[in-house]
C-alpha cells in the first residue's frame, strides 16, 4: 500500500528491505535487455514486465522498490528517436509502475526513483570508473532535467545510486536541490575507495549536513566489503546507511556479461543492520529468492516474523 509515513520516519523506526536487481528479474521473465537503454527500454515496450518484476520483489518481502529509470535519460531516449515530452512521460511511468506494484500488499511500500550516474547513459561500463572529463557544473546540468521529471512523479525518495566519484555526487546533490523530494546517496566502491580511487570518508562527507539526504552508503559493489563501508558512512555523516551490493560477480562491459561466482550471503544483512544500515537489499544479480531470505532473517532478528 501507499506509505502513511515518510521514508525518514520509517528509517527512524527500523530497517527497511530494499529490492534486488531489476535487470536479472526481467531476464528471468524472458525479457531481452541487449538494448543500450537496458531495462529502461521496457518503459516503452513492455511496462507490464517492469510491474511484474517489482511485484516479485514485493511478494518476496521488499518494502522499498527502486524504479527502472537507472539508465533512462533524455539523451538515451533521444538516440532511439523519442522526444523530450515522451521521455518525460516514460520517466514518470517508471515511478507509477513501482507504485502500482507496491499497492499489491497491505504493508507500506516506498518508491525510490533511480537516478543513475552519467556513465550509465554512455552504456559502456564507465560508471565503474567515473572521471568522465566533465566539470561538476556540466554533470549538474546533465542530471537536473531527469531529476526534475522524476520528482514530478512524486516518488518517496530519489536514489542517487551507483555513483563512482565524489565530484559526481556533488553534482547530483546540487541538481536535486529544491526538487521537493528527499534523496539517498549511494556510491559504487572497490577496495575501500570510490571507483575513481577517492578516499571513501571524504566521499561520504559530501552528504554530511545536507538535510535533504536521508541515507548514505554503497551499492553495486562486492558484498564482502560492504560492512566496512556502512560503518564508515554512519561515522562520517551521522545518517542511516543504505547498502545493496551486487552478487559478487563482476560486469564485463566489453562482453556485456557477468563474470565470477555468486558471493552474496543474506546473513550479512544482519551485520549491516547492526552497523547502522536502515535500507538493506541487493543490486545486480540478486534476485527475489535472496531478498526473501534477507527479509526473513531481518524479521527473525526483530522477533516479529513478518518478513
Amino acid at each position: 500500500m501507499r506509505p502513511v509515513r515518510t521514508l525518514a520516519e520509517a528509517l527512524g523506526a527500523g530497517v527497511l528491505v530494499l529490492d534486488g536487481g531489476l535487470s536479472n528479474q526481467l531476464e528471468a521473465q524472458g525479457c531481452d535487455l541487449s538494448d543500450a537503454l537496458w531495462s529502461a527500454r521496457l518503459l516503452a515496450d513492455g511496462p507490464e514486465q517492469i510491474e511484474a518484476a517489482h511485484t516479485a520483489y514485493v511478494r518476496a518481502g521488499a518494502r522499498v522498490l527502486i524504479t527502472s529509470s537507472y539508465q533512462a535519460t533524455f539523451e538515451g531516449f533521444a538516440r532511439r528517436g523519442t522526444g523530450r515530452e515522451e521521455a518525460a512521460r516514460l520517466l514518470a511511468r517508471s515511478v507509477d509502475l513501482a507504485r502500482t506494484a507496491g499497492e499489491s500488499v497491505r504493508e507500506e511500500v516506498w518508491v525510490a526513483a533511480s537516478v543513475g550516474p552519467y556513465g550509465a547513459m554512455l552504456a559502456d561500463g564507465s560508471e565503474y570508473r567515473g572521471r568522465y572529463g566533465l566539470s561538476v557544473g556540466a554533470l549538474e546540468r546533465f542530471h537536473r532535467p531527469r531529476i526534475e521529471a522524476l520528482a514530478g512523479a512524486a516518488p518517496d525518495v530519489l536514489a542517487l545510486e551507483t555513483v563512482p566519484d565524489a565530484e559526481e555526487a556533488e553534482a547530483l546533490l546540487r541538481a536535486a536541490e529544491g526538487c521537493g523530494v528527499p534523496v539517498w546517496l549511494s556510491y559504487t566502491v572497490e577496495g575501500g575507495r570510490t571507483r575513481a580511487g577517492q578516499d571513501l570518508a571524504e566521499a561520504f562527507a559530501v552528504a554530511a549536513g545536507n538535510e535533504q539526504v536521508v541515507a548514505v552508503g554503497v551499492n553495486c559493489c562486492d558484498p564482502a566489503g560492504a560492512g566496512d563501508a556502512v560503518e564508515l558512512a554512519v561515522a562520517v555523516t551521522g545518517k542511516p546507511a543504505v547498502v545493496y551490493p551486487n552478487s559478487g560477480e563482476r560486469w564485463d562491459a566489453g562482453a556485456r556479461g557477468w563474470r565470477g561466482d555468486m558471493a552474496f550471503d543474506p546473513v550479512w544483512a544482519l551485520d549491516w543492520a547492526r552497523a547502522g544500515a536502515r535500507l538493506v537489499g541487493g543490486c545486480c544479480r540478486v534476485g527475489p529468492a535472496t531478498i526473501g531470505a534477507l527479509a526473513d532473517g531481518l524479521a527473525a532478528e526483530r522477533g516479529d516474523g513478518t518478513g
